[in-house]
């Protein structure tokens, strides 16, 4: 991952960022509700909620007595986080697909565009020109500026670095999934590139099936299998970012690649259709070899079709290995499956439930299907998006001339 911001800004009281944290979850709240979450005194706190006026990314609120609910004695002031202030966008930059959501600082959707991309058709730099333009149309949509945005996220099929860079890939698939976007992007005051398993971990712990979990393992398994892995509450990533990546499985005994769960049900599926391997009465005899996709398998699996079935069960098999190997590696608590396949794959977990092993060393960890869909990537780049911009925009926020900071409705600009 990497997060880059304008030119270093003097120190500032710790205060500013303590009410700033406070602020940014709450609602409307008075000095005296951030004095209780904070720990500071009256009139710290009150000189640092000045100051976040100031600065633009606090807004001061009509008075209760103004607002009609407050009969005696002096109104409160009541505060709010800007939530207007800027934008945030979270991008999943996947193998086929791009999709680039535009939130406001509250990480409330304000707009969403789509791409499919030609498999395997294009270079480092169209990929790049494609994925920033999904972006632009975004905010275009939104109707919002580059210069309004704050913090950019972005999650690709590949190990990213602490500088959000890519190591080089034997065949450069990896270079060409992260086709330089930390500098594609640079336009924007923060930038963070990461992993999208990881980001799909950071949905999970944060609105998903692993929420209130400190040990959990995303698994993304569409075209490729991919993990997030958190530990101890941290998102591990490693020297270059390559926690998480799947090529080992290409040497366990029944697992063989990193190929995802919905391809090889595809294939398994087209092998039975063409050897003769489904019963004539059955429903997947029905569909065209070519046709087979993973969500028609589970589709009919779900439905009760017993060659449909005998394949999520190998799938299943499979998994229970996968899900084996990540356990005794790096005991999680749970295992959620992600991603797109998700949404059909219930078959298949209750599958790999029954074949996870019983004699590891280890307690196997509970495992799960995820409920946030094809989506998992994006929402986890617009979580990770906001928190790139709690931790740095008062740094951002301070780079900014000072006509800039007199006039808070100005756009943010580097």
């Amino acid at each position: 991952m990497s997060t880059t911001t304008m030119a270093a800004a003097p120190p500032r009281p710790a205060s500013h960022d303590a009410v700033l944290a406070f602020a940014w979850h709450a609602g409307e709240f008075t000095a005296t509700d951030a004095i209780e979450a904070t720990g500071l005194t009256r009139s710290t706190t009150i000189d640092a909620m000045d100051a976040l006026v100031d600065l633009g990314l606090l807004q001061e609120l009509p008075n209760a007595r103004l607002a009609g609910d407050y009969r005696k004695g002096r109104p409160a002031r009541r505060f709010a986080l800007r939530d207007d202030a800027a934008v945030l966008v979270g991008v999943d930059a996947g193998h086929v697909h791009v999709t680039a959501t535009v939130t406001d600082l509250r990480s409330r959707a304000l707009a969403t565009r789509r791409a499919t991309l030609e498999l395997d058709g294009d270079d480092a730099a169209g990929r790049a020109v494609r994925i920033t333009t999904v972006i632009d149309e975004a905010l275009a949509e939104a109707g919002v500026a580059r210069g309004q945005v704050l913090a950019v996220c972005v999650g690709v099929p590949a190990p990213v670095d602490a500088a959000g860079r890519s190591p080089r890939h034997p065949t450069g698939f990896w270079e060409r999934m992260n086709p330089g976007l930390v500098d594609a992007l640079a336009w924007a005051p923060i930038v963070r590139i990461d992993n999208d398993a990881s980001l799909a971990a950071v949905a999970e712990g944060s609105v998903g099936a692993a929420a209130g979990c400190r040990d959990y393992i995303a698994l993304l398994a569409g075209t490729r299998l991919g993990a997030g892995v958190v530990v101890d509450g941290h998102l591990l990533r490693g020297r270059h970012g390559g926690v998480g990546e799947m090529v080992a499985f290409d040497h366990v005994e029944g697992v063989g690649n990193a190929e995802g769960l919905g391809v090889r049900a595809a294939e398994w599926a087209a092998e039975a259709a063409t050897g003769g391997g489904l019963a004539p009465q059955s429903a997947l005899a029905s569909v065209a070899p070519a046709d087979l996709d993973a969500r028609t398998v589970l589709e009919l699996a779900a439905g009760g079709d017993p060659d449909a079935l005998r394949i999520a069960e190998r799938v299943g098999l499979t998994l229970a290995r996968i899900v084996s190997v990540l356990g005794s590696m790096f005991d999680p608590q749970r295992v959620v499956v992600s991603g797109g396949i998700s949404a059909g794959i219930e078959e298949v977990v209750a599958a790999a439930r029954r074949f996870l092993p019983t004699d590891l060393d280890l307690p196997a960890p509970e495992l799960v299907a995820s409920d946030l869909g094809a989506d998992v990537v994006v929402v986890g780049a617009v979580a990770g998006a906001a928190e790139a911009a709690r931790n740095a925009v008062l740094d951002v926020w301070a780079g900014r001339s000072a006509s800039a900071a007199a006039n808070p409705d100005r756009p943010l600009r580097r």
